[in-house]
């Protein structure tokens, strides 16, 4: 981004003024539609915060666990960040920005405890379920933390079992079954920007090249946290990090409303 137009979203926010209008705590209008690939995915949705798009798909895969965890499945997260979705964007080898929107996302699941991967053991130390979460931008307007976060959510929320022989021990991955993928919680992740001395939710692309650190709250709903992200060059003083905190597990529970709504 062009320092003008940096400079000029700053002295925005010194006013407590944003571009669209919007207030500091104010998301655009979130919608979620659930099973937009069910002839390839296992489950999947598509996330639209304002104009930022992002859909996410699961496969659930037979595969053998980790030797420190035999009787364990896990999950995986690969988020593709494609040109398509924004110039900034380029074909290739993961990005940084990439990798750090996997991990975030993983992160806020794995340590939520959100999936019992014991659950997700066939034959301890030889067969476990493995849940591949697929993360794609379609659309990059700002806030693809919470965007990619929300959609991997309530794609898990639509994941069903392929059909699996116990006999011959094979999976077939064109028949469907009407076992879910059970969740244990639902983590919702919180990105909250620091741009001066102001903190906001939900950044459009050009706040969000603007801000000065950023901290990524993944929540339950009882408020306990499970995950936090640091993101940015700027230091932040306690009583910042227990505002962003306290902003983001407040903004957690308007966000789930829109995934309970199911």
């Amino acid at each position: 981004m062009p320092n003008e137009i940096k400079k000029y979203v700053q002295k925005l926010i010194a006013k407590g003024v944003r571009e669209d209008g919007r207030k500091m705590d104010e998301y655009r209008d979130i919608k979620i539609e659930y099973n937009v690939s069910a002839k390839s995915a296992e489950g999947s949705a598509r996330v639209t915060i304002g104009d930022t798009v992002v859909v996410a798909g699961i496969k659930l895969d037979m595969g053998t666990p980790f030797p420190d965890r035999p009787g364990e499945g896990t999950i995986m997260v690969n988020a593709e960040l494609l040109p398509l979705s924004s110039p900034d964007f380029e074909s290739g080898p993961p990005s940084i920005e990439s990798i750090e929107l996997s991990r975030v996302v993983d992160r806020g699941i794995r340590e939520s405890k959100a999936i019992d991967f014991t659950k997700l053991c066939v034959k301890k130390g030889e067969k476990v379920w493995l849940v591949f979460i697929d993360i794609y931008p379609i659309n990059d307007a700002g806030n693809l933390f919470d965007a990619a976060a929300l959609a991997a959510m309530a794609a898990l929320t639509t994941a069903r079992f392929p059909k699996y022989d116990e006999k011959t021990e094979l999976v077939d991955y064109y028949t469907r079954t009407d076992k879910p993928l059970e969740l244990e919680k639902k983590p919702i992740s919180i990105t909250v920007l620091k741009i001066g001395d102001k903190i906001l939710v939900d950044p459009t692309d050009r706040e969000w090249k603007a801000y000065d650190a950023r901290i990524t709250v993944a929540s339950l709903e009882n408020g306990n946290i499970s995950a936090m992200q640091k993101g940015g060059e700027t230091p932040l003083s306690p009583e910042e990090i227990d505002k962003m905190i306290e902003l983001g597990i407040a903004k957690a529970k308007e966000l789930r409303k829109v995934l309970d709504k199911k």
